[in-house]
């Protein structure tokens, strides 16, 4: 339950981020929209931990807090790209399958699943494929292909940064673990985008929304990472993956964006196989 909990949590957060992105995402690149997140996400992060007190890290679980956020960075922009180069009823149901290779690398660690376990992981990520695939966007014509691509790597990218972040916070130091990986996540990205020369600096008038993003993105890597405590950890992965539902929801709500029945439909078999995970 709690890392349900915790994968809920994140979920949330990223909803919330995805809707706040519809504000920007318009008149904003993705260096330019992604690294502010990124570091207000950071120093969130480092305040709270010194905060807090910083624990040690041994070694292995610095270099796996490490490659974590560096993996983030560069799954945020497969996973940016993809968003802007193809239509989200494509991108959405590609990415969210990655809590698949998150169960599946927990059973090779010798986690036990059960078979209806299997079923109600299954039955979340084609759920939450199936609302997306069946929300209204633009068509993506001939872009397709480069957003199959992209979103794929993404749902690696997801699934193996959470797994790594989850085993550098086994050995407790949870807020130095997370703070280390946040630093690797901006690192990659200012690295990358010097490298490419890419503007990192959006019009001043978007900063307070990137600012908010940032910490919503911070609490929910954050959460899932923290889940790596708790029993089933990659079940964290499965709830998180629910935030594209929970972006349909909040748009309905604070958009009055449209869902249609059979969406609704969907919404609650996601939720009802996330309670009997719960059980």
């Amino acid at each position: 339950m709690g890392a349900l909990t915790l994968g809920l949590i994140a979920a949330l957060c990223w909803g919330v981020h995805d809707t706040l992105v519809r504000y920007i995402s318009q008149r904003v690149g993705v260096f330019q929209s992604l690294f502010p997140v990124l570091v207000s996400g950071c120093v969130a992060t480092g305040c709270l931990a010194l905060a807090l007190g910083l624990g040690g890290l041994d070694g292995h679980a610095g270099v796996y807090a490490a490659v974590s956020g560096v993996l983030f960075g560069l799954t945020g922009l497969a996973f940016y790209r993809a968003l802007a180069i193809g239509p989200v009823r494509v991108v959405a149901p590609i990415v969210a399958a990655f809590p698949i290779l998150s169960v599946g690398w927990a059973v090779v660690n010798g986690q036990d699943v059960t078979v209806l376990q299997w079923i109600a992981v299954l039955v979340v990520v084609a759920g939450c494929g199936f609302v997306a695939a069946t929300s209204k966007d633009g068509d993506g014509a001939g872009a397709q292909p480069a957003a199959i691509l992209w979103s794929v790597a993404a749902a690696i990218g997801f699934a193996v940064s959470f797994a790594l972040g989850q085993l550098s916070v086994e050995g407790g130091a949870e807020m130095t673990a997370i703070a280390v990986a946040r630093i690797g996540a901006v690192a990659i990205v200012g690295v990358l985008a010097l490298t490419w020369r890419q503007p990192v600096m959006p019009p001043i008038s978007a900063l307070p929304v990137l600012m908010v993003m940032g910490a919503l993105d911070a609490i929910a890597i954050g959460a899932v990472m923290l889940a790596g405590s708790y029993a089933y950890p990659a079940f964290a992965s499965v709830a998180a993956s629910t935030f594209g539902v929970l972006t349909i929801i909040l748009a309905a709500v604070f958009l009055r964006e449209a869902v249609a029945r059979i969406q609704w439909i969907g919404i609650a078999v996601v939720f009802a196989a996330i309670g009997y995970l719960a059980v």
